[in-house]
């Protein structure tokens, strides 16, 4: 399965890097790229970044070069359902990115202050392309279950965690005041139903 997870790896930074960016130009006039900003915002883009290029490229590239599985991993069905997974989260990743407009930035800009997504797949969860991404990992781990690639996913879950809980949440806290905090109040942080935050008052 090491060849379809780079095929699929190469899917997604086609659609991550060139066709998401692409659709956003024509939309908006711009392409939504954003620089993080400070140490820790690069710190946990570095993170999510590694920890995909792990699972997508790294891994695969060992087990092709003869580095062999985990025990207890290697099975088949495992790595079928691991390439299903990932297949799938790459396209939730794409379209959960669409349903976000004009709102949509590669990373928080802190001088913006883009519209709050609250329907489609945000209804459902208020991360929801995290969500996709860290299962995308997982996927690739599954279908190449070696020490990189569970390195990576390990990677990709920290940075994820990192980047909405100490910027894009406390950002978009900022920005929107109440109206983010009773949406935080209804609706999880990256599984239904989990994460929701208690109501308080809006800062100034």
């Amino acid at each position: 399965m090491a060849a379809w997870a780079l095929v699929l790896f190469g899917v997604f930074l086609l659609l991550d890097g060139g066709v998401r960016i692409a659709v956003q130009q024509r939309r908006t006039g711009e392409s939504g790229v954003r620089r993080p900003a400070g140490v820790f915002h690069w710190c946990a883009r570095l993170a999510s970044a590694l920890g995909g290029l792990a699972a997508g490229v790294a891994a695969p590239a060992g087990a092709l070069a003869g580095l062999g599985p985990l025990p207890g991993l290697d099975r088949p069905a495992l790595r079928v359902a691991g390439v299903v997974l990932a297949a799938v989260s790459i396209a939730a990743v794409f379209a959960c990115q669409l349903a976000m407009g004009a709102s949509w930035r590669t990373t928080v800009d802190p001088a913006e202050r883009p519209a709050l997504v609250t329907s489609g797949p945000f209804s459902l969860v208020r991360n929801p392309i995290y969500t996709a991404l860290t299962a995308m990992t997982a996927g690739l781990a599954l279908a190449v279950p070696n020490a990189i690639s569970v390195a990576g996913l390990a990677a990709m879950a920290i940075g994820n965690e990192l980047q909405v809980r100490r910027i894009e949440e406390p950002y978009l806290k900022r920005i929107h005041g109440d109206a983010w905090q009773e949406y935080a109040a209804r609706t999880g942080r990256f599984v239904p139903g989990l994460g929701r935050l208690r109501r308080t008052a809006a800062s100034s």
